[in-house]
């Protein structure tokens, strides 16, 4: 009986030095198993950091200003644009990306977890032409150094929301990304 339980011992011994050593044993070179890619480019202008991202509150909205009205009145937000080398590129377009609403097409469906409904975000130049969502605007020249384009934004309500008197209330928000492309 001896004799038995000293050969599971070694076995087992055996096989925990077998595991140990296969823990220890050098890892096996891969050939170019990782790869890294990218592209250094000359951009005429910097975003400052922390200007990337903007905000833009328009606080609390009467659902008869927007029956009345249409649409609130603009509050204007800037992109600025720094350190800007006119040899690299002299005028700027940019344009706003998201998901447009369905009913009211060139301008910003509001996001999913909005309880509001029946309104959608404008966009606008200072002058009220408006920035269709996912199109270029009009081209704006650029100083060197420091640039501000200075832009507008509403909330209109939809025309059906506006005429059954449906715009739903609460909170709402929406997401837009804003791309600037250089001559």
């Amino acid at each position: 009986m001896s004799t038995s339980v000293g050969k599971r011992r070694g076995a087992l011994l055996a096989a925990g030095v077998l595991m140990l050593g296969g823990l220890t044993a050098p890892p096996a070179a891969a050939d170019e198993n990782m790869r890294f890619e990218g592209a250094l480019v000359a951009e005429p202008c910097v975003i400052p950091p922390g200007e990337a991202l903007i905000w833009l509150d328009f606080g609390t909205i009467a659902d008869k200003y927007l029956y009345l009205n249409g649409r609130t009145l603009s509050q204007t937000f800037s992109l600025h644009l720094a350190e800007c080398d006119l040899s690299l590129g002299n005028t700027v377009a940019v344009t706003f990306s998201g998901a447009e609403n369905a009913r009211l097409p060139g301008l910003l469906a509001l996001d999913g977890g909005s309880s509001a409904s029946g309104i959608a975000i404008g966009l606008e130049n200072l002058d009220g032409t408006a920035l269709p969502l996912n199109n270029a605007s009009k081209k704006y020249r650029l100083a060197a150094g420091s640039n501000l384009i200075a832009l507008q934004a509403y909330v209109r309500g939809e025309p059906q929301a506006i005429a059954d008197k449906t715009i739903g209330r609460g909170e709402f928000s929406a997401t837009a990304t804003f791309s600037l492309e250089y001559e």
